[in-house]
């Protein structure tokens, strides 16, 4: 193995409307925004916890059928209980799976799909 060690990684989930999006994850998941580039705002880093996450501005933004981003929080149910009482799009309904994880899949207001995980 190499003679380095890695740090934290972030995933950059690309928004065609950046206050949209920054309403979405502080709602919906208590991120707060910890840095923002550009005049107009065209890069924001929000996080809690120890999760982080980066929003670019692309206002052509197109989704993807694939997750963007994986999440994993203490308590999946009560997430997804946040989730649908926010209505928020709901992909993949939650479930337990044989790999060891409790998991749902939503989308953002942009259609970025988040895929939110507990281990069991």
């Amino acid at each position: 193995m190499a003679d380095f060690h890695l740090g934290r990684i972030a995933a950059t989930v690309a928004v065609a409307d950046i206050q949209r999006s920054l309403n979405f994850y502080s709602e919906v998941f208590g991120l707060r925004s910890v840095f923002q580039n550009g005049k107009p705002v065209g890069f924001v880093i929000l996080k809690c916890d120890d999760a982080e996450l980066h929003l670019t501005l692309d206002p052509d933004h197109k989704a993807t059928d694939r997750n963007v981003a994986h999440l994993m929080v203490s308590d999946a149910t009560a997430l997804y209980a946040r989730c649908e009482q926010l209505r928020v799009r709901i992909i993949k309904k939650l479930r337990d799976h044989d790999y060891g994880l409790r998991a749902f899949v939503i989308t953002d207001p942009d259609g970025n799909r988040i895929d939110i995980g507990q281990r069991l």
